[in-house]
Order: C-alpha cells, then structure tokens, then sequence
C-alpha cells in the first residue's frame, strides 16, 4: 500500500508535466496578446487626441501598409533592408568572432589592437555615412560596409570579454596536463566563451537596425529607411508609421530566429535564451 501510494504521485507528476508546459505557453502567448492590445490602444487613443496629421491611427496604418504591398514597394523595401542587415551584420560576425578570440587570448594582439577597437567603437556609424557614399558610391557596398562596421566591434568585444572570463584554473589546469594551445581554445576557451559571442551577436543585429536607416536615408532608393524618408517629404505620416512598425516587427522576427537557431544549435555551451 505505501509503495503504490507513493509511486502514483510520481506517475501523476510525470503525467501532468506536459499539461503544465501547455499551460505556460499559453499563458505567455496570452500576455503577449494581452500587451499588444494595451499597446494598440493607446496608441489609437494619441491618434484620437492628435490627429492623422501628428499620429496616424492603426486602422489607417493598415490602410497605408495595404497600399505600399499593393505596388510592391513595402515588399522591396523589406527585402532590401533585410539584405544589407544580413550581409552586414554576417560579415561583421565573421570577422568579430576571431578577432575577439585573438585579442582575448593573446596579449601582444590585444597590446596592437585595442587602441583601435576603444577609438573606433565609439564612432557612431552615421558619422561615416558621407564618408562612405563617397569612398563607395550609393550602391550597396556603402550600406553593408556600414553596417559591418557597426556588428564587428561589438562582436569583438563581447567575444574578448567572453575569452578573458574563462577561469584561469581550467586554463593551468589544462597546460599541466599537457594540453596544447589549439587544445585549450577548441576544448576549453571556445565553449565558454559561446553565450557571450551569441550576446554581442544579438546585440549586432539590433544595432544594424539603427544603421540600416541612416544608411538608406542619405544613399538608398529602396529600403525601410528610404521610405521613412520618402513618406516624410510627401507629409505622409501614415507611411511614415508603416515603415517604423515594419523595422519593429522585422527586428523582433530576426532576433527571434537567432535565438530559437542558437538555443537548438548551442545548447550543449550553455545558450539559453
């Protein structure tokens, strides 16, 4: 009697396990939908109290979002935007990740190095955007260089910091047992060292975004921030929101992506997001 007694709650348990995770998505889904409609209302209630002229209403947001897919141009801005981010942001990941496990693991490199990574590194991107039309015309090597130059510095130092956090017992731990330097940084420094390359490589991305409209203001016909601008000159504020709203959506969709791939992908170094 005490046996059974005591193993059917643990059945139970084990049973109800499931059930309670539906549970929770179904309560985060419901607050997600929750904070959305609070979101929505006030803002149709500061498009009551302002006018289309200052804050256009969802309901003509929409109307305006309908329009621009209609003629192709909010479709082409999106996929303009998104490959310049992409390339970009890519390039800058590449090249950051290396040289953050460079700088972080050896002195001398970092000696050279960071001088350049501290001066730069605080040189907001759109202080290089003349500079860039100019060195690389208006085609898209001007935004992607620029939005490189915005990833591969925070890549590299969340990357560096990553390397210089690894406990230096593993470290000595490794070298008595004889481990190569090759060892140490594919067996000990590089998984370690993951959760922080996947942070600074989110907060790339994010950064890119913030770019990418810069970018295509000053040297873009097509793109997100070509039609922000666009919208502006023709005192369409209605675009003007569709054009925010879609950065919103398309950032948070990115960022979503990169955390579902890198939690399936990294999850034996400790990525949970």
């Amino acid at each position: 009697m005490t046996v059974a007694t005591a193993q059917a709650p643990a059945g139970q348990g084990t049973e109800r396990h499931p059930a309670w995770a539906s549970v929770r998505r179904l309560r985060t889904l419901g607050m997600y939908t929750l904070s959305v409609l609070i979101g929505v209302g006030v803002w149709q209630l500061l498009a009551m109290k302002y006018g289309p002229s200052l804050v256009a209403s969802p309901t003509d947001t929409l109307s305006a979002a309908r329009e621009l897919a209609a003629d192709g141009t909010l479709t082409n801005s999106i996929i303009a935007s998104s490959r310049r981010i992409l390339i970009g942001w890519g390039l800058g990941v590449l090249v950051g990740v290396p040289v953050g496990l460079l700088v972080g693991q050896i002195p001398v490199v970092r000696q050279l190095l960071e001088p350049y990574i501290e001066f730069f590194r605080f040189i907001p991107p759109v202080a290089f955007v003349t500079l860039a039309v100019v060195w690389l015309g208006i085609g898209e090597s001007s935004k992607v260089v620029l939005i490189f130059y915005t990833a591969v510095f925070i890549v590299t130092v969340n990357t560096s910091a990553g390397v210089m956090a690894v406990s230096d017992s593993k470290l000595r731990a490794a070298e008595n047992l004889g481990a190569s330097r090759r060892q140490i940084l594919r067996g000990i420094v590089l998984p370690s060292t993951v959760p922080h390359i996947v942070t600074g490589a989110r907060l790339a991305m994010g950064n890119s975004f913030l770019t990418i409209v810069s970018a295509e203001i000053v040297a873009a016909q097509v793109g997100l921030g070509s039609l922000i601008w666009t919208s502006r000159n023709y005192g369409r504020i209605d675009w003007v929101f569709v054009g925010i709203i879609t950065l919103g959506i398309l950032g948070f969709v990115f960022d979503r992506v990169l955390r579902i791939v890198a939690s399936r992908v990294l999850r034996r170094y400790g990525v949970k997001l």
